[in-house]
């Protein structure tokens, strides 16, 4: 059985600028498409079948520990795994800044109690 997942705030904020983005240029179908492969995406990452890596591995071995990502599309979802939920913690485009990005967002620690 898949467990709970949700998304933090900047995932929130993320999605909604993804499929802004994606309807000014691509149109309403596009948009509703790619969102919900994105959606379906962070369910398998719940159910435990998508695939993913340890983001120190792969971008920069002084990451949180815990900090792992898969890819949809031309974004990678960045998320953590608890016991009891995942928590996804932001969208990020594959051309963007990966190393800064995921270096701010291991700033302060999400907060898993919201």
């Amino acid at each position: 059985m898949p467990r709970p997942w949700r998304l933090t705030r900047a995932a929130e904020t993320s999605l909604i600028d993804i499929a802004r983005w994606t309807f000014e240029t691509f149109g309403l179908r596009q948009a509703d498409a790619y969102e919900e492969d994105l959606i379906a995406k962070c369910r398998d990452i719940a159910a435990g079948t998508a695939l993913s890596q340890d983001c120190r591995r792969l971008i920069d071995p002084d990451l949180a520990e815990d900090l792992r990502f898969a890819r949809c599309g031309q974004h990678f979802i960045v998320f953590i795994e608890d016991p009891d939920q995942v928590i996804i913690i932001d969208f990020l485009h594959s051309r963007s800044d990966l190393p800064g990005k995921l270096a701010a967002l291991q700033g302060p620690k999400p907060d898993r109690n919201r």
